[in-house]
């Protein structure tokens, strides 16, 4: 495994929030293949196809832990137990439209579990940096063409990104109230959120994701039915994101007061596309398909425009997107040309390192 981070994570002790799901399970991958030792703590996996069970991750990590975020006492006794280094939470409610169908749910899990882990971090001495995973669809969305900086307004129309704009604001607060930078010598924590756009991979079986809807469709030799053609995303492959929350996690390791804040990790702006266009750049790397417009004018409301101001990532931590949107869907279905002949976790490995060179 190429190692951009200079040995940083071998040893580490890291606890990840949500790490049977999409993100947790690339993340959990790869800092296993850094020698890092991984605490988990998640709910059960969504399906039996899931990036987390194929891969068999759980097997190799140091604690495959299965509890409810909301659930705050237990994360504290979790946290006590294990003494972990550094948190990436990234357990939560993610999809915006099942957030119509259990709005409470939604912010309990994303609200007061988001509460819960902050709240756990603060009672454990052993944990120095917390990075905390929001959304993109954190800002309120105006729909607008430039995209959104770090300290644009929080919002959000739907009970999914107004839950997540609602988390931002609790980081700030438990920030300034409890990890304030001027005071780091009496907590000795640094904590960051960070916000990711459209992020796709290999694994992800979720429900309402373009990725997902295709593969399904594909596989069963079906149109693919596009509910939302013409709505605009920043698409990007999930190790990039991953790479930018790594890397954020090292320098506030080693500059506790100077990076605990928020963070935007999008693509380039020519990453930025149609969903209609992703769904046949799909198509022509699977090597068959057919598209079909299945647009409902009285469908729920989802933003059709969002994009992400990447400029501060770039020139405060050095970090860009390694591929346009073109190489990465290649990446994204050759993982669903090969994963059921294939062993996933070494795809997952060989894709990590087609990423990084």
């Amino acid at each position: 495994m190429i190692d951009i981070f200079n040995s940083f994570y071998k040893d580490k002790r890291i606890l990840v929030t949500g790490h049977t799901g999409f993100k947790g399970s690339w993340l959990s991958i790869w800092l296993h293949e850094l020698g890092a030792e991984i605490i988990g703590i998640a709910k059960e996996p969504l399906t039996n196809r899931d990036n987390y069970v194929l891969s068999k991750i759980g097997n190799k990590i140091s604690a495959d832990i299965r509890a409810d975020i909301r659930d705050g006492e237990k994360m504290k006794q979790i946290f006590v137990k294990y003494q972990p280094d550094i948190v990436f939470h990234l357990a939560a409610q993610p999809l915006v439209r099942l957030s119509y169908d259990i709005p409470v749910e939604t912010y309990e899990t994303n609200v007061m579990g988001t509460i819960n882990i902050m709240e756990a971090i603060r009672a454990t001495d052993s944990v120095k940096v917390g990075v905390m995973v929001t959304t993109d669809k954190c800002y309120e969305n105006k729909e607008q063409c430039d995209g959104y900086k770090e300290d644009d307004p929080f919002g959000g129309y739907d009970p999914y990104s107004s839950s997540k704009g609602a988390c931002e604001i609790a980081i700030s607060s438990w920030r300034r109230s409890f990890f304030n930078p001027a005071q780091y010598d009496k907590h000795g924590k640094s904590i960051a959120s960070v916000r990711a756009g459209n992020v796709i991979g290999g694994g992800d079986w979720a429900l309402d994701r373009i990725i997902p809807d295709c593969i399904k469709a594909l596989e069963e030799g079906t149109p693919i039915d596009i509910r939302s053609p013409k709505a605009v995303r920043p698409w990007e492959h999930v190790l990039e994101p991953l790479s930018g929350y790594m890397l954020l996690a090292q320098k506030m390791w080693n500059a506790p007061t100077e990076y605990c804040e928020g963070w935007n990790f999008g693509p380039e702006t020519d990453s930025v596309a149609t969903v209609w266009e992703v769904a046949t750049e799909i198509i022509k790397n699977y090597g068959r398909g057919e598209l079909r417009d299945s647009s409902n004018l009285g469908a729920l409301h989802e933003a059709s425009l969002l994009m992400l101001d990447i400029n501060k990532v770039k020139t405060r931590l050095g970090w860009t997107p390694r591929m346009d949107m073109n190489q990465c869907i290649k990446l994204v279905v050759d993982w669903y040309k090969n994963y059921m002949h294939e062993d996933v976790y070494e795809l997952c490995v060989k894709e990590i390192n087609t990423f990084l060179k």
